[in-house]
């Protein structure tokens, strides 16, 4: 493969400044901050020239919404990647790091996670491709998770119950594992909403008022969710109050 030419070192120098100035717009005042005519006053051009790199707004929204699920994946990949070889460990070093990402860019999780915005809700009807960078986000969590689970006896409902509600609409689990059962394929959709659930609301300001420690009840969450997946793992989670870091 033959190195970039100038121009293309270029281009791609500018279209990374863009995405920088918009990701600070963003942090600094919100979604409603970020225009093209700001980030050009910013990079010291002209807002149409802008055009050239990006349509419109929301497909520049759409392309920071990617690098910032690309962000996260690596954060969590590499949490995963150094917490040894057993499942459990994996992934609850994976939902520590996310939560600490989150907390530490909340602006950003808005943007991916919150309310959907313009740019954000067309990117967001992709993700069922498994090369979209949500999916990809998602699919880190799915190994350690089969691994995890696999001969366990899941504490979900009846599988013929699970067959006849939800089978039909996994479609996107069962195109890239089409051999993961069907409860499986639930216990991984209860506990990815149950993951961010917690982490939303900790995001959002929505446990002020009944907790003044929110990892406190995140660890105790783990830990209750690693024993219904996994009793056997159930102690690889650490105590309320013991929060690793």
């Amino acid at each position: 493969m033959s190195a970039p030419s100038r121009r293309e070192r270029l281009r791609t120098a500018a279209v990374s400044e863009i995405k920088d100035g918009a990701r600070r717009l963003l942090v600094t005042g919100g979604i409603e901050a970020v225009s093209l005519r700001a980030i050009a006053r910013d990079m010291g051009m002209t807002a149409p020239a802008i055009y050239r790199y990006f349509p419109s707004l929301e497909a520049l929204i759409a392309g920071l919404a990617g690098d910032l699920y690309d962000e996260l994946r690596h954060t969590v990949e590499t949490a995963r990647d150094a917490a040894g070889p057993e499942p459990a460990g994996k992934l609850l070093a994976m939902c520590r790091a996310m939560r600490r990402w989150a907390v530490e860019h909340p602006a950003e999780f808005t943007l991916i996670f919150g309310s959907p915005v313009p740019g954000v809700v067309a990117f967001a009807e992709q993700c069922a491709d498994a090369d979209h960078p949500g999916a990809r986000f998602g699919a880190a969590f799915l190994g350690p998770f089969v691994a995890l689970t696999r001969g366990a006896t899941l504490r979900v409902p009846p599988p013929e119950a699970v067959q006849q509600h939800l089978a039909g609409h996994l479609a996107p689990l069962f195109a890239r594992h089409g051999d993961l059962p069907v409860e499986v394929a639930y216990a991984f959709l209860s506990a990815w909403a149950r993951l961010y659930g917690l982490v939303a609301m900790e995001v959002f300001g929505h446990l002020a008022w009944a907790v003044d420690d929110p990892e406190a009840l995140f660890e105790t969450e783990l830990a209750a969710m690693l024993a219904q997946l996994a009793p056997d793992h159930s102690g690889d989670a650490l105590p309320p109050g013991a929060a690793r870091h």
